[in-house]
């Protein structure tokens, strides 16, 4: 029996596993455009090299979309579900004051992929790098003002 979308179900068998990097992709609540605010989306991306700076995780790469946010990280002093839900509470309240908002800002539910060793890191970068080439917002994601990446490319 499969469970249904969103099922609590599907989140049997998560791992969080140290030095292991996930993808992770969060979307905002109802996929309200809150993050093409300028203001929002450096929370975002701030919070995020905020965790990195503290030996959270490792930051590869990360691009805050008008509706939700990638990001390519390696777990170090902390659980990727302890991860998402600071994550998660310290950019919703900052944001709601930043916008004199209320409501949540983010849906409950993340999605994350554990990079196997077979796969190759810079594709999986460049995959989120370029999802602001894929939407339509600019021609190549150097143009972009909301992404992070730790190497060149």
């Amino acid at each position: 029996m499969r469970p249904d979308k969103g099922s609590n179900l599907l989140r049997k068998g998560r791992r969080s596993l140290p030095n292991q990097s996930y993808q992770i992709t969060t979307d905002t609540a109802n996929r309200e455009k809150i993050l093409q605010n300028p203001g929002a989306s450096g929370v975002v991306l701030n919070s995020l090299l905020w965790f990195e700076n503290r030996g959270a995780i490792m930051l590869d790469a990360a691009v805050v979309m008008p509706d939700h946010v990638h990001f390519l990280a390696a777990l170090k002093k902390t659980q990727l579900p302890r991860l998402m839900h600071s994550f998660k509470s310290y950019t919703a309240n900052k944001i709601n004051s930043a916008l004199e908002r209320r409501g949540p800002v983010w849906q409950r539910h993340y999605h994350d992929h554990a990079i196997r060793k077979e796969e190759d890191l810079n594709e999986v970068i460049l995959y989120v790098l370029n999802n602001p080439v894929r939407a339509g917002l600019v021609e190549d994601f150097h143009g972009y003002p909301f992404w992070h990446c730790r190497w060149e490319f």
